[in-house]
């Protein structure tokens, strides 16, 4: 008004605001090569199952996955959408297409992003989602949070699924997951078979001749899933992982430690270096899993403790020495009494020579049949005096029972 021209009506000025919006919502076309990216997502509509024994009706949700170029889909139900199913899906997906692309581009979703530690420009994936994109070697680009159109052919084939798969099943009962899926399988190849409208090829045709050709290989064996924990090294040099026990290094007890747990393998980590790994134990809780290496040295030894292990130690001394073993060894009402024993007249080996300890045994077997290490060890410290020296007659053990007979005066007569 104030310049002297008409006003618009609040009609004609939506529709000049619409006209200029339209100029800032130009598209681009990106040309995509065969074999080049997957886009993966779940279905926004789920298929049901139905338990046989209640008839409670259970929400199947639906993986997709699609090779960019060529629209090739896979697709599988599973029970839920959390991390398992999530890597699960991308196992079976890449086995569905024998091959990996060097690109995946995934939603934004909990099971593929650590919020946590992402931000608008750095994303993070979770750890088990990149261990499995280290394994099958795919780069994993995670859309932005609410843009669609970063991609733009699964979110295209989600809604065809949910028209040719989860429309078409919708009225058939299925009682268990394993129905379900083959049921989607028949549809999906179908599906696949089907010829583009603007194209002289179908999404299998295409795949086959262009796409497939250009994948990487699969790796020897597929993926495993694993799940992280954190552990802390106990006293004795054990950690727990599901009531079970499995030991690390010594030097790290008390030291917080990551435990990746597979189904078959517990492998542990200190500050990324992988220090111990060892096969998943199963049945009774309490069971232990230990390497001899992870021990202290004085542990080892005590392992070592055995009756043959001191006689093969006697022999390296002499006859008389391993003799004289034998007799300690069998003293006692288990054998395990006398390994402290055993262990001692060896050592004096160390202190009196082989040669000493040897004719010590030699000596003692001629008085007694029944050698004691405090025997033995008293005879080498005279023999140390006086290498002629016998032993006393308090150095060896009485072989019977010694006891004191007061008599019949002290029983019957005056003891005033």
């Amino acid at each position: 008004r104030q310049s002297g021209k008409e006003p618009l009506m609040y009609s004609q000025f939506c529709e000049y605001i619409r006209r200029d919006e339209q100029k800032c919502r130009a598209t681009m076309h990106i040309p995509r090569k065969p074999g080049e990216q997957i886009e993966v997502d779940w279905a926004g509509d789920p298929a049901h199952i139905i338990d046989p024994d209640t008839g409670e009706i259970t929400d199947c949700w639906l993986f997709v996955g699609v090779m960019t170029y060529s629209q090739y889909t896979f697709v599988e139900a599973f029970m839920n959408e959390r991390t398992g199913n999530w890597i699960k899906a991308h196992v079976h997906m890449f086995e569905f297409f024998g091959g990996v692309a060097p690109m995946l581009v995934a939603d934004n979703c909990t099971t593929a992003v650590d919020h946590k530690k992402s931000d608008w420009y750095t994303t993070v994936l979770n750890t088990t989602y990149h261990e499995m994109a280290e394994h099958y070697n795919v780069a994993i680009l995670p859309a932005r949070v609410r843009r669609p159109k970063d991609k733009p052919n699964v979110e295209g084939s989600v809604g065809k699924i949910s028209t040719w798969i989860t429309a078409a099943v919708r009225n058939e009962q299925f009682f268990s997951l394993a129905e379900l899926n083959d049921a989607i399988r028949k549809k999906l190849a179908a599906y696949n078979a089907r010829q583009f409208q603007k194209k002289e090829c179908s999404r299998l045709s295409l795949f086959l001749g262009e796409g497939q050709p250009l994948l990487a290989p699969l790796p020897a064996t597929p993926f495993e899933l694993a799940e992280w924990k954190q552990a802390t090294v106990q006293f004795n040099y054990h950690i727990t992982v599901d009531s079970m026990y499995y030991s690390v290094p010594y030097q790290y007890i008390k030291d917080k430690v990551d435990v990746r747990v597979t189904d078959t393998t517990i492998e542990v980590f200190y500050q990324h270096d992988r220090i111990a790994s060892r096969r998943r134990l199963y049945g009774r809780a309490g069971q232990y899993s230990t390497i001899t290496e992870h021990m202290p040295d004085d542990h080892q030894k005590y392992l070592d403790w055995n009756g043959d292990r001191f006689r093969r130690w006697a022999d390296q001394i002499g006859p008389n020495t391993r003799k004289a073993v034998d007799a300690i060894l069998t003293s006692g009402k288990v054998e395990q009494q006398s390994y402290r024993s055993c262990m001692g007249l060896l050592r004096l080996a160390d202190k009196h020579t082989s040669q000493r300890l040897e004719k010590a045994c030699e000596r003692v077997l001629s008085y007694t049949d029944k050698p004691s290490y405090k025997s033995i060890k008293n005879l080498l410290a005279a023999m140390k005096q006086d290498p002629d020296a016998q032993l006393s007659s308090e150095a060896v053990e009485p072989t019977q029972p010694r006891g004191v007979t007061r008599g019949a005066r002290y029983y019957g007569g005056n003891r005033s």
